[in-house]
C-alpha cells in the first residue's frame, strides 16, 4: 500500500469523528444525538437544541448565548446470511461508535451561527473471509465526517432561515476474494479517500405557541476518491504478468440530496409530539465504477487486461417516516419515545452483500436530564431489518441467498453545556 501524507492527517481527524455502520437504509446515518435518537429523529420541527445543526439549522435561532453538545452512539449489528444452504453470521463482535459535536453562538437577537461535526453516510459490513459469498465482498467499510458551518437569521419573530456549507471527508475500503480454482483464492483490497462539498438550506416556522414546523434540504455531494488496490494472487497463475498487480485506484460517486420535514405540536406545556419524514434521492447512486491506474483486471471474454470495473446499483428514491414524543415528567427529567419506518433503496436486481439491507423498523426510548447549565441525554434503540431474499448474479460474484435475523442495538449519550 502506498502511503499518502494527507491520509495520515485526515486519519487523525477520523479518530475523533468517524462512522462505520449502516444505521439507515442504504448507507445513510441519522444518529446525530441521543435526544434525536430517542425521538426517532423527529426533531426537524422542534430544532431546539444544538443538534439542530444536523437536522434543521434554522432552529438554532431559538438557542440563547453559546451552547455546545457532544457525544456518541454505540451500535452493535448482527445478521445471518444463507448461501449454498450454508448459514453465515456477520462479525458478532462488531461495535461501531459514530460521535457528534455541535456549537452555537447567538450573535444578537437576529443572527445565530453554528458549527456541526457529524456523519451522514457510513457502512460497516464484515463477514468471515471464507464465507461462500466472499467473491462479492467479505468486508466493506465507508467512513465519513461532515464539517457543517451555518448562519441562521430571524426573518420575523415566527420565521427563521439558515444557510450552510458542508465539507465531507470520506474513506472507502472493500475486501473481496478472487476465484482462481483449482488454485487457492486470490484477494483484492481497495482503500481510497476523498473530499466533497455541498450546501444546505433550512426554514423554521412557529405559527402559534402550540406548533412548530421545519423544512431542511441538503444538496448532493459529488465525491471523488483516490487510493490503492492491493492484489494477492496464487503462485503459478497462468495469466499475463501484469494481471492483478498492485496499482492505484479511483472512483466517483454522487451522494444523494435529501429533504426533511417535521411538524411538532405542544398539547400541553409538558408534552410535545412531532411527525416527520425524510425523502432521500438515492437514484443518483446508479453505478459503482472503479478505475485502476494500470490495466490489471483480466477479462476472460476478451482475453485481455482492462483498467476499469463497474457494477450497476440503480437505487431508488425512498422515504423515512418518524414520530417522537417527549414529556417533561419532572423539572429535571424528560421522558422520550420514538418510532421510525425506513424504506430500503436497494432493488432486487442490484442488491449485493456489500449493502445487504431491507426495509427496517426502529423502536426508540430515552431520558433527558437537565440542571443548571448542563444537559445529559441517553437513549436505547432496537433496529429490526426485515428478511430479504437475494437473487444470484454470477457476473458480480453474488450468490443466491437470504438475509435473516438482522438487527442492531444502539445506545447513545450526549452531554451539553450552555455558557
Amino acid at each position: 500500500m502506498h502511503t499518502r501524507p494527507k491520509s495520515w492527517i485526515l486519519a487523525c481527524v477520523l479518530v475523533l469523528f468517524s462512522a462505520q455502520i449502516c444505521a439507515a437504509a442504504g448507507f445513510g446515518i441519522y444518529e446525530w444525538s441521543a435526544r434525536s435518537n430517542a425521538l426517532g429523529g423527529a426533531t426537524v420541527g422542534r430544532a431546539d437544541d444544538p443538534s439542530a445543526l444536523a437536522s434543521n439549522p434554522a432552529g438554532i435561532t431559538q438557542l440563547e448565548g453559546v451552547q455546545v453538545q457532544g457525544g456518541f452512539t454505540a451500535i452493535h449489528p448482527v445478521m445471518d446470511i444463507k448461501t449454498n444452504d450454508t448459514w453465515t453470521k456477520s462479525d458478532s463482535d462488531a461495535l461501531w461508535i459514530p460521535p457528534h459535536f455541535y456549537a452555537t453562538w447567538q450573535v444578537n437577537d437576529r443572527y445565530t451561527v453554528g458549527l456541526g461535526a457529524f456523519s451522514r453516510f457510513g457502512l460497516g459490513s464484515v463477514i468471515d473471509e471464507k464465507w461462500p459469498g466472499r467473491y462479492n465482498s467479505y468486508e466493506a467499510i465507508i467512513q465519513s465526517v461532515s464539517f457543517n458551518p451555518n448562519v441562521a437569521v430571524k426573518v420575523t419573530d415566527q420565521l427563521s432561515a439558515a444557510f450552510g456549507v458542508e465539507a465531507m471527508y470520506l474513506t472507502f475500503s472493500k475486501k473481496q476474494k478472487l476465484p482462481f480454482a483449482p488454485l487457492p483464492d486470490g484477494d483484492v483490497h481497495l482503500d481510497a479517500d476523498g473530499m466533497g462539498y455541498g450546501l444546505n438550506l433550512a426554514l423554521h416556522y412557529q405559527p402559534c405557541q402550540y406548533a412548530k414546523l421545519g423544512l431542511s434540504y441538503r444538496s448532493p455531494v459529488n465525491m471523488k476518491v483516490t487510493g490503492d488496490a492491493d492484489f494477492t494472487r496464487p503462485a503459478g497463475l497462468p495469466l499475463p504478468g501484469a494481471a492483478f498487480k498492485d496499482t492505484t485506484a479511483s472512483g466517483t460517486v454522487t451522494l444523494p440530496d435529501s429533504f426533511a420535514f417535521g411538524v411538532a405540536v405542544y398539547p400541553t406545556d409538558k408534552l410535545s409530539v412531532e411527525l416527520g419524514a425524510v425523502y432521500t434521492l438515492w437514484s443518483s447512486y446508479d453505478e459503482l465504477t472503479i478505475n485502476y491506474g494500470d490495466p490489471v483486471i483480466f477479462d476472460s471474454a476478451t482475453m485481455s487486461l482492462k483498467d476499469v470495473t463497474s457494477q450497476s446499483k440503480n437505487w431508488r428514491d425512498v422515504w423515512r417516516f418518524n414520530i417522537g414524543v417527549e414529556y417533561a415528567a419532572l423539572d429535571w427529567l424528560d421522558l422520550r419515545a420514538g418510532y421510525v419506518f425506513d424504506q430500503s433503496p436497494l432493488r432486487d436486481g442490484t442488491i449485493d452483500y456489500m449493502v445487504p439491507a431491507n426495509d427496517r423498523h426502529l423502536l426508540n426510548g430515552g431520558l433527558g436530564f437537565h440542571w443548571d447549565n448542563w444537559t445529559v441525554d441517553v437513549n436505547y434503540t432496537y433496529l429490526m431489518i426485515m428478511d430479504r431474499d437475494i437473487k444470484a448474479r454470477p457476473q458480480d460474484g453474488v450468490l443466491k441467498g437470504k438475509i435473516d435475523n438482522a438487527d442492531a442495538h444502539m445506545v447513545g449519550l450526549s452531554v451539553g453545556y450552555k455558557f
